[in-house]
């Protein structure tokens, strides 16, 4: 399964590798893959989508032949978002769904809460928390907080020097507890292998974490809710948005959903049981056919 790439310079200065698969006049999916992948997160949606569908899916700053700026602070949520909506604008795109997955979902509900009835239309998320739920649940629950430690490690420029003698992958061993290596078919592990040796990516890949405002307490710092916290103003979510759960994903428990219902209306959520954090590849029947139910709605 192969797809061509096409160049997009976008006015930041950043350039972006993207699929552009699908009538060019037709309904528009932009998709949004998460760490520490590429554009192929999404190959069985492009394949299962693009004769009705407009499929665009970058491999987005940081990753692969895209830019890769090295400063931390280029990976700010609000330039990984505005990457999104410039790159429509590049692409004559009015309006989109966005689809995101892992970091790429964490992008997209800031393009859909920053864009939603003006730009965005509808949002598909896939075992991405939202960030205001996220953050609670660090604070409060053992078990996402200790899934989430590998977050302290990708921060601690300690291991720099790992990464930089040995690539990405090296550091992924260290600190990823989460993955599931049989899952995915070999060719495509092995080209996110020799992806992760490409050092100005790998940094790019952890940066990305490195300018999160999102705060993983210590293990041994209380399970409580800090004094003065409060959270993100984030406007309410009133696009239909549809939320797809893997149920084994053991870097974020399904105590994820909790809440969602308050923040986002309407709200359709999809649970893959027996399936693990990578559910676009790792479930792929399952993720299209919420997403055709969905989309047809």
């Amino acid at each position: 399964m192969h797809f061509d790439l096409k160049r997009v310079q976008l006015p930041n200065g950043i350039s972006l590798d993207i699929v552009d698969e699908g009538p060019v006049d037709a309904p528009v999916l932009i998709f949004l893959h998460g760490f520490p992948e590429n554009h192929r997160t999404w190959r069985h949606q492009i394949a299962h989508f693009q004769d009705r569908y407009r499929c665009i899916a970058p491999d987005q700053r940081g990753y692969r032949g895209s830019s890769k700026p090295q400063a931390v602070e280029a990976y700010t949520p609000d330039k990984l978002i505005g990457d999104v909506f410039l790159l429509a604008d590049a692409l004559a795109i009015p309006h989109f769904t966005i689809v995101g997955h892992d970091w790429g979902g964490a992008i997209a509900w800031g393009v859909a809460i920053g864009g939603q009835h003006a730009r965005v239309t509808r949002a598909v998320i896939a075992n991405a928390p939202h960030p205001v739920i996220f953050q609670r649940l660090l604070y409060t629950h053992p078990v996402q907080r200790e899934a989430s430690q590998y977050i302290r490690g990708f921060r601690d420029t300690a291991n720099d020097a790992l990464v930089k003698e040995h690539g990405l992958t090296a550091l992924l061993l260290k600190e990823v507890k989460w993955d599931r290596p049989s899952a995915m078919e070999p060719e495509e592990r092995d080209q996110l292998l020799r992806d992760w040796q490409n050092r100005d990516a790998a940094f790019g890949m952890l940066n990305y974490y490195r300018a999160s405002p999102i705060d993983v307490p210590t293990m041994d710092a209380p399970f409580e809710i800090p004094a003065g916290w409060t959270p993100p103003a984030l406007p309410k979510l009133t696009i239909p948005t549809l939320v797809i759960w893997a149920l084994d994903d053991l870097a974020l428990p399904a105590e994820n959903l909790d809440g969602l219902e308050d923040i986002i209306d309407p709200l359709t959520i999809v649970q893959v049981p027996d399936c693990g954090h990578f559910v676009p590849w790792e479930a792929p029947d399952a993720v299209n056919a919420a997403m055709e139910s969905f989309l047809a709605g």
